[in-house]
């Protein structure tokens, strides 16, 4: 099924993810140390959190490949949304470190200047990061997964990150410290925003929200299908990438069964068309009507 396929393909991103932080983590506490700087090594350390959140996205994605079972009618696929959702945390959790930091950088400025190599490394950390964070963004919008485009996000909070440190340590070697503090601040902002971003839609999709625009556009769509006098009912969700739509209509009461499953199969071909990944339930009624005869009726 080309729904788990796209959830295979989503792994590759969480991989990208783990692999280009172990190895910038790595570099970048390893040179902090040699090169005096405070603030690379805790953008090392910020590396190191994002390694377990790229961890949970790569769970979250094996997870809802798994197939419906007895507790899991609809499948596992929300467990991808969980993962957006531990994913977020975790980045208001850096957010926080990252301005308490900058704050007791205020009382406690560093004094002794960082060597011009730990700023050369955190150029290179962030325009690492920002190809990685392009290469998940078009791959999220490629598979529709809600868990990479966390992770596209995460890994450009980082590449951020990067700049304001290298900024802080060009500020720190110029003899102007207090640039580190007001960059670290703005990018402290930053992530917890974006964190907060990641955790509204990820709550939004496991209260079973819908959006509004999707829903106007497919009830419009289903009112136009031929044989269907009366759209009744529409509730859409998600889970994961899939969205599932549950609709009521009414039709000529006079048609057999085997006529009314012909309109059930013309409004889930209507609504794949313009969504491959919904899945449709359609339910019929015989439209009521006191006056209607059956010559009113048409199919």
């Amino acid at each position: 099924m080309e729904l788990y396929t796209n959830l295979r393909a989503g792994e590759k991103g969480a991989w990208l993810s783990i692999g280009t932080y172990l190895i910038l983590s790595s570099i970048k506490l390893t040179i902090g140390y040699i090169g005096n700087s405070e603030a690379l090594k805790a953008d090392g350390l910020n590396n190191t959190t994002d390694i377990i959140a790229s961890i949970a996205v790569l769970i979250g994605l094996r997870i809802s490949q798994r197939p419906p079972d007895s507790n899991h009618l609809y499948g596992h696929l929300r467990a991808e949304t969980v993962a957006s959702l531990i994913a977020s945390f975790i980045m208001m959790i850096v957010g926080l470190q990252v301005l308490i930091s900058s704050i007791q950088n205020i009382w406690n400025p560093v004094r002794e200047a960082p060597s011009l190599l730990t700023a050369l490394v955190a150029v290179g950390s962030a325009v690492v990061m920002y190809g990685v964070y392009r290469y998940n963004l078009a791959l999220s919008k490629k598979i529709q997964s809600s868990a990479v485009k966390a992770a596209a996000y995460d890994n450009r909070s980082d590449a951020l990150v990067s700049i304001g440190t290298a900024i802080g340590i060009f500020g720190a070697i110029l003899g102007f410290p207090i640039i580190d503090t007001i960059t670290a601040l703005v990018v402290g902002v930053i992530i917890i925003k974006t964190g907060i971003e990641i955790f509204w839609e990820a709550v939004q999709t496991l209260t079973d929200s819908f959006d509004i625009e999707e829903a106007e556009t497919l009830s419009v769509l289903i009112k136009n299908v031929d044989g269907v006098i009366e759209l009744v009912d529409f509730k859409g969700r998600t889970h994961g990438n899939v969205s599932f739509v549950d609709v009521t209509v009414t039709v000529n009461p006079h048609l057999d069964v085997r006529q009314s499953h012909e309109i059930t199969e013309k409004i889930e071909s209507t609504v794949k068309r313009f969504n491959q990944y919904c899945m449709v339930l359609v339910h019929i009624e015989p439209h009521e009507s006191s006056t209607a005869t059956e010559e009113d009726y048409h199919f």
